[in-house]
């Protein structure tokens, strides 16, 4: 007997030790976490192109046109992906707008971690002010943490979000940014601003300031009116706006609620 207790003790020890060895790590709600290949976009991933490739693409982040000035981590072709869901329901709205002689046009879809983490590094360095004076003229680069305009992570590293405007068709073309070029802030008016062939929202893309609250209650008239054509479009297509953002939707239920994933764009 006492040998048989002993056999039975060393069991349950050699047991335990395989669950400690085989037992998963408890993740917290929302914690990041990358696809198990990161290097390889997931099944669920399509290019937007294949999907509908009648809306326009001008992807920002693969180029120096942005609040940091350079060509973001992660970017490494002007592609816009996102899973297939969001991507067909873009293709709906697109169609509904197509009718009134209007297009989408994306400014950025998937975003990966990778990316983000440039960002909060950027915004980490404050002597890195090159882009103040279009993207952020009236914001201290030193409070974008406190006022929600960087964070350690985003949404669009789910896949079902998207940065995106309205164009009035046939689409006029929009020269290329020439880095070191003289900057305009980018709330003033749409003529002084750098150019683009959106319709007149208010503010420029990933303007950092109040006045691109989605209802901001200084945005009136045709700027206005822009905003809600686009916001209730998506809406009726299942996109959710983000209201500090008017270009910032979001297409629900997502497919990836609570995945960051970091593969790249290519």
């Amino acid at each position: 007997m006492p040998r048989l207790a002993a056999t039975l003790r060393g069991l349950a020890v050699a047991a335990a030790a395989l669950m400690t060895v085989t037992a998963a790590p408890p993740r917290a709600p929302g914690a990041v976490r990358a696809a198990a290949h990161p290097a390889t976009m997931p099944r669920e991933f399509v290019a937007l192109r294949a999907v509908d490739p009648t809306i326009i693409q001008e992807m920002r982040y693969v180029t120096p046109h942005n609040f940091t000035g350079v060509p973001v981590d992660g970017y490494r072709h002007p592609r816009c992906l996102l899973t297939r869901d969001a991507a067909r329901a873009l293709h709906r709205a697109q169609r509904s707008f197509l009718k009134r002689g209007y297009s989408l046009k994306v400014y950025d879809c998937y975003r990966p971690q990778r990316a983000v983490d440039h960002f909060v590094r950027w915004a980490e360095d404050l002597g890195d002010q090159r882009m103040k004076a279009e993207f952020y003229p009236r914001q201290d680069k030193a409070k974008l943490f406190d006022d929600g305009y960087i964070a350690a992570k985003s949404g669009h590293s789910r896949g079902s979000t998207v940065d995106l405007t309205l164009v009035r068709l046939p689409a006029a073309p929009t020269r290329p940014y020439v880095p070191g070029e003289p900057l305009k802030p980018c709330y003033g008016p749409k003529s002084e601003r750098f150019p683009d062939n959106s319709l007149d929202m208010g503010t420029g893309f990933d303007c950092f300031d109040t006045l691109a609250h989605t209802l901001d209650p200084r945005i009136r008239g045709r700027q206005l009116r822009n905003r809600l054509l686009l916001k209730n479009g998506l809406e009726r297509a299942g996109f959710v706006n983000l209201p500090e953002e008017w270009w910032h939707f979001t297409f629900t239920p997502e497919t990836f609620p609570d995945t960051y994933f970091d593969f790249p764009v290519r």
